[in-house]
């Protein structure tokens, strides 16, 4: 997700069926119907509004619980009077908080040091994102958010057109998101993403995705406790006759005491 690759993306969707993805974006609040059922959702080709994209990413925001959006707060008359207030319907969990978190942690990686990078002149270590560009530029993206705030912002044509060469989510549409952004969070205290109870942070070889052994450096990644990969254990090779090679250092092993060439 750090880098924006499409491979990994298909690979996923690939393993979980494009018919069963197409049925789950249905908890974010997307029309299953613009879903297409094909491989290419994985790129884009599912159809959704900003404010659909806002209410989707605040399930993240809100470690996994689902609020609809609305617009009208109230309205009131010439003497001051509310004469309308609109009543926000409950919260309603939608995906496991550990989902959310580690989602999260994702596209936190995304404006550290992905695509949307440019996001650490705010000054901030409670912000994740990310960008999405359409083919040939048409639509650039960014999506993002801390814990109180959500903010989407698309830049593309009513008749669809290329935005032109290098228009990506990183170029045109997040200085738009960041501008926003860093406006609304004046003043606001940072508040970090704290990992909920089931998630456990383990060092991992980025070249295997496995574990590195125990005292080696590795990156570290969230996963569930229960599902965190086992290491990759090397085991001795038996020869031809069945028997277990000697150590290579041992007296017994080929060659021990004399110089191999």
């Amino acid at each position: 997700m750090t880098k924006s690759l499409n491979l990994p993306t298909i690979r996923i969707l690939q393993a979980i069926t494009p018919a069963y993805a197409r049925d789950y974006v249905q908890r974010f609040g997307f029309d299953a119907s613009r879903q297409p059922p094909y491989l290419t959702l994985a790129l884009g080709a599912g159809s959704v509004t900003p404010i659909q994209l806002a209410s989707a990413y605040a399930v993240f925001a809100n470690a996994g619980q689902q609020t609809k959006p609305y617009l009208i707060d109230h309205i009131v008359d010439q003497n001051g009077k509310t004469i309308m207030k609109t009543t926000p319907e409950a919260a309603k969990p939608v995906i496991d908080p550990r989902n959310a978190f580690i989602i999260t942690s994702l596209m936190q990686d995304v404006v550290r040091r992905g695509t949307a990078a440019k996001v650490a002149q705010l000054g901030r270590n409670d912000l994740a994102g990310k960008t999405g560009t359409t083919n040939d530029q048409v639509d650039a993206w960014f999506a993002g958010f801390q814990p109180s705030l959500v903010a989407v912002a698309w830049i593309g044509f009513d008749q669809p057109r290329t935005l032109g060469r290098g228009e990506t989510g990183a170029q045109a549409a997040l200085p738009m998101w960041m501008k926003y952004m860093g406006e609304m969070l004046k003043g606001v205290p940072q508040t970090p993403f704290s990992p909920p109870k089931g998630v456990v942070t383990v060092p991992i070889n980025p070249l295997t995705g496995l574990p590195v052994p125990d005292g080696e450096q590795g990156t570290p990644e969230y996963f569930y406790q229960e599902a965190v990969p086992i290491p990759a254990v090397s085991t001795p090779v038996p020869d031809n006759s069945g028997e277990t090679p000697a150590d290579p250092g041992s007296p017994d092993a080929p060659g021990a005491g004399n110089p191999l060439i």
